[in-house]
């Protein structure tokens, strides 16, 4: 997905694969049309020019790691499975809802349906917000119906999502929490204090630094805290360029050390 604010996306993908010392290689799957406040609408690319793209870069180069952003259809969805299911080796984050949407990008239930389906079982981490979750977790709850964290995030590992992160949930105090949930019901949970904003781009930089942190041989918990790290860092030097939200910025260990 291509953002011409660069806050989303594949240029926010960009700069912090860079800061990580990696080098992206990057497939669109669909163009915005926004600025700093809002996202007003997005235009699908063409599934099979997508999966063109991406087969032609993977058997150019060999890649460390794979992240799948928001997906515009259930088609680009199954394109994407198909291709990622040849890469079984290599560490799979999928952070596929745009929060900058009014719906979340949640509002087909197609699309959410093959996430979990297709997606979510060849995932290495799943990243979701609370909430993301309880809408996902509406196509196996009977109507009516509420479960626990535990319980949806479970019916998704068992499904065959290694990790499940489950972001922005409420912490003591003014803090936050992210918790990372594997197969076996094991979490590794790490609270950060929260920042007034309003932020775009904060899931995605998160999701980003996970990518980059695994391509660079760490394992799931350990690249949560380094890409926490790193987030709450760039979250705290965020930039209004406009008159919208503020961006991460995502080079805020380069700036003069004064400035910091």
């Amino acid at each position: 997905m291509s953002d011409p604010v660069g806050a989303l996306g594949i240029q926010a993908d960009i700069a912090t694969f860079a800061v990580h010392g990696c080098h992206a290689l990057s497939v669109t799957t669909a163009l915005l049309v926004a600025d700093s406040a809002r996202v007003e609408e997005w235009q699908e690319v063409d599934t099979g020019v997508m999966a063109e793209q991406a087969r032609l870069v993977l058997e150019d180069m060999p890649i460390a790691a794979v992240k799948i952003g928001a997906i515009a259809s259930i088609e680009q969805a199954a394109a994407i499975a198909e291709i990622v299911s040849d890469y079984a080796d290599v560490p799979l984050i999928v952070d596929p809802f745009l929060s900058a949407l009014p719906d979340s990008g949640m509002s087909d239930e197609d699309i959410v349906a093959s996430i979990r389906q297709i997606l979510s079982p060849q995932a290495t981490v799943l990243q979701l917000s609370q909430s993301e979750l309880g809408r996902m977790a509406e196509l196996w709850r009977e109507p009516g119906a509420e479960g626990s964290l535990e319980t949806d995030v479970a019916e998704l590992t068992a499904r065959g999502c290694q990790y499940v992160l489950v972001t922005g949930t409420a912490g003591s105090g003014h803090k936050r929490s992210n918790t990372l949930f594997d197969r076996d019901g094991g979490t590794v949970t790490i609270d950060w204090q929260h920042l007034p904003g309003p932020f775009v781009g904060a899931g995605c930089t998160l999701s980003g630094a996970i990518a980059a942190c695994m391509a660079r041989g760490m394992d799931a918990a350990e690249a949560l805290r380094a890409a926490q790290e790193y987030t709450y860092g760039a979250l705290l030097h965020a930039q209004r360029f406009g008159m919208g939200k503020l961006v991460p910025n995502r080079f805020y260990q380069y700036l003069p050390q004064a400035s910091r």
